[in-house]
């Protein structure tokens, strides 16, 4: 048995699109300005992740290649984590 998770920065969801104009709002800027400019500022990749993305990940996880990936936590965020 293994055990490990997927760690997503902000990933392409509705989610994550209702926080826009909250966002906006709240620096006082552009709602086009948010993404780049608030959510993703310290990002080394400027896009936000897409879902399939996470999937990916997940099938990979689950497939028969990776019984010795184990107790690991696996970063997709852009390279926010590694600043």
């Amino acid at each position: 048995m293994t055990s490990n998770g997927i760690s997503p920065g902000y990933v392409r969801t509705p989610l994550v699109q209702k926080q826009i104009a909250d966002q906006a709002r709240l620096h006082g800027i552009a709602e086009d300005d948010v993404v780049a400019t608030v959510l993703l500022a310290e990002n080394a990749v400027k896009r936000l992740v897409e879902p399939a993305e996470v999937a990916e990940l997940a099938v990979w996880l689950a497939g028969p290649g990776t019984g010795m990936a184990t107790v690991a936590s696996y970063t997709i965020d852009g390279g926010w984590s590694a600043k």
